[in-house]
């Protein structure tokens, strides 16, 4: 059998196309694509990927060591240095003695990231906020809410 487009050989080790196989690969794609739309909505600078999952990482979890936050963000706590340096001279992060280990520094963020990401947030739930107005009846809102819901099930199974 030749593999075409309209005649594809089934390799053994992939499942078989199921209605739950193309939703998950549609979910997949539209939640990325929803993600890039809220990212375009607040520009949250030159940060990279790294520096974006510290700052995540410190506001959701709270104040951490260099060791931690490599740990969280899968990367060596020698990589994380720079990361970190960069974080501070921006004026987003600060380093403390730990209370309970002075050898230890304790790194958190400072009060105008925190106002920083808060606007950030503000700015993206708005525009989904008027995009949910602007393009979806009462109706359609409720099944949108509806589908939260199963998404949330997914997120926290």
């Amino acid at each position: 059998m030749t593999n075409t487009p309209d005649n594809v050989e089934q390799s053994s080790s992939l499942p078989a196309p199921t209605p739950a196989l193309a939703l998950a690969t549609e979910l997949h794609a539209i939640i990325g694509r929803l993600r890039r739309k809220l990212r375009a909505q607040a520009h949250l600078g030159d940060l990279n990927w790294t520096q974006k999952g510290v700052l995540r990482y410190l506001e959701k979890d709270g104040p951490a060591t260099v060791t931690v936050l490599a740990r969280a963000e899968g990367v060596r706590p020698q990589s994380m240095g720079a990361h970190i340096t960069a974080l501070v001279n921006a004026g987003l992060v600060v380093g403390h003695p730990d209370p309970n280990d002075g050898r230890q520094t304790l790194l958190s963020l400072t009060r105008s990231c925190r106002d920083w990401m808060q606007a950030s947030r503000t700015v993206r739930e708005d525009w989904l906020y008027h995009a949910i107005l602007e393009n979806f009846s009462d109706e359609e809102q409720q099944t949108l809410s509806d589908a939260t819901n199963l998404l949330r099930r997914i997120v926290d199974s």
